[in-house]
């Protein structure tokens, strides 16, 4: 009989990756499972935190939340929703837990503040060991972030959500020496005018994703009610700051400097992004347009290895990030241009093949980002490149198909490329194989091989356009997954795809004609 598994509430605190504990880090490392919750957009911060913590091979639980904020028709309304939910949610982590699965439940900041983990301990904790990672909450976060004293001696501090009356929230702000006042977004306009009746505004401060690359610190009063993002949180600190507040010092250091005669090109006019495509691997693949774009940019946002082949311009920014968190990726990008600068998104190959376009796209739909400019300028496909060094095994109908799993389960990628192939077309597979995921290949392999011959040519071309490049060909029988890594792009041959051998190398084409019998 099989030892039931351990469920764990790990707290990441409050963004910053390296602000998650030891502890946390080693839970998440050794955890069977990672059980992560998102909006029906399907964006997870909390993973997004965790994952330098994750290892290959960890079984994921995607648990959406079927409402946020908006209406449902339920027959239960908002709450019969949620509650039917978390029982959902709590027996798919049962059944986890009951195979003998460890499973690690994350949760931004403390698991049991203000976090969704407590709806699931409560229905599992009875049946199942838990145990909690505490983890630095987005108060303390904030504080630090506004770098002077919460509260000193004898000094109360209350912690409020923002979803309260704003006849309530005034009077606890009235009885209390600090504050923090949580949950805000769309509460706004009702925790201003709470802090305005109880005679704090002018003492409260406003701190945005405190710890992240897009922390902002401001004055309460200058909040923009339209601009405040759920991930906020008002201070109210009990002993007034005797020294100047280095954030807030800097952001009116910078409002004078845009006041001044002087001021900085992105203030005079509106930002905008543009997601850009470097092309495969070689400078002189990158279009003029494209490096018009980046010559212009304020800021550049991307993945670390594409954002390294920019050469740098004094005074660009760059914004650099893990190749796992495009949607944060995008908001950040969408969330510069809104102040004003002129962001260039970094994609490899052409952005609108599995790439960034469509992430800012995606995120762009928020109704917050309506004015930010958006524009997509093509690149060089690695589809495209690889071909062009054998010839030309896509010269007739062709289908492009990533082989990740990571956005898509297998079962439709299996569904796709079984479909692809009984059509008889060349295929393109992008992300073949990584360090976490080394089976896909092989599997490919043999469900093609369920509709193509064995001699099927297939094109390996590996950093091409790149110092260590190489191409070669093989027949579908003899695909050796040891030899395809994320930096490989296959071209699988159809009925028509033909193999000429030269003096000048291996020649690969696809016909236009199909012999008619």
């Amino acid at each position: 009989m099989s030892t039931a598994g351990k469920l764990w509430g790990v707290g990441l605190g409050p963004g910053d990756p390296e602000l998650v504990t030891v502890k946390a880090a080693r839970v998440i490392a050794a955890a069977d499972v990672i059980a992560f919750h998102s909006a029906r957009h399907g964006r997870s911060i909390s993973r997004g935190i965790a994952a330098p913590y994750m290892r290959p091979g960890q079984l994921e639980e995607h648990l959406v939340y079927p409402v946020t904020t908006e209406t449902t028709d339920h027959p239960g309304g908002y709450q019969g929703a949620i509650d039917e939910f978390y029982e959902q949610a709590a027996e798919r982590l049962a059944a986890h837990l009951s195979a003998g699965r460890s499973v690690a439940l994350l949760a931004a900041g403390d698991p049991l503040f203000y976090s969704s983990y407590m709806h699931m301990h409560r229905r599992l904790a009875d049946r199942f060991e838990a145990e909690i990672v505490p983890g630095i909450t987005s108060v303390s976060a904030a504080s630090a972030a506004l770098g002077t004293p919460l509260v000193e001696g004898e000094q109360v501090l209350t912690v409020l959500p923002g979803t309260m009356p704003t006849e309530e929230l005034t009077r606890r702000l009235r009885d209390t020496d600090a504050a923090a006042i949580m949950k805000l977004g769309r509460t706004y306009p009702g925790v201003r005018q709470a802090l305005s009746d109880a005679g704090r505004l002018d003492d409260a401060y406003y701190v945005e994703r405190a710890s992240t690359d897009r922390e902002q610190v401001r004055t309460a009063a200058e909040v923009n009610d339209a601009d405040v993002p759920y991930f906020s949180i008002t201070l109210v600190p009990g002993p007034r700051p005797t020294t100047p507040l280095p954030r807030i010092a800097a952001v009116a250091a910078k409002a004078a400097d845009f006041d001044s005669t002087t001021v900085p090109a992105e203030a005079n006019s509106p930002g905008e992004v543009v997601v850009v495509g470097l092309g495969p691997g070689a400078e002189s693949w990158t279009t003029p347009e494209v490096r018009e774009a980046l010559a212009a940019a304020t800021d550049l946002v991307g993945y670390t290895t594409y954002i390294d082949r920019v050469p740098h311009r004094p005074g660009q920014r760059r914004h650099a990030s893990d190749n796992r968190v495009e949607s944060e990726r995008a908001a950040m990008a969408l969330d510069l241009a809104k102040h004003g600068a002129k962001v260039a998104v970094v994609s490899s190959g052409d952005p609108g093949v599995f790439a960034m376009a469509a992430a800012v796209l995606e995120e762009s739909a928020d109704p917050q980002w309506r004015d930010v400019p958006v524009r997509v300028l093509p690149g060089l496909t690695a589809a495209n490149a690889v071909a062009s060094r054998v010839g030309a095994p896509l010269g007739h109908d062709y289908a492009m198909i990533s082989l990740s799993d990571r956005l898509k389960p297998w079962e439709v990628v299996a569904q796709r490329l079984s479909a692809v192939a009984a059509a008889d077309m060349a295929i393109a597979i992008y992300n073949p194989a990584s360090s976490q995921r080394t089976w896909q290949v092989g599997a490919m392999r043999d469900l093609l091989l369920e509709h193509r011959k064995p001699d099927t040519p297939v094109v390996l071309g590996r950093d091409v356009g790149g110092p260590t490049e190489s191409v070669r060909v093989v027949s579908l029988i003899d695909l050796d997954p040891a030899d395809v890594d994320m930096r490989t792009l296959l071209i699988i041959g159809a009925s028509t795809t033909a193999v000429v051998d030269t003096a000048h190398g291996t020649r690969v084409y696809t016909s236009r004609r199909y012999h008619r019998a």
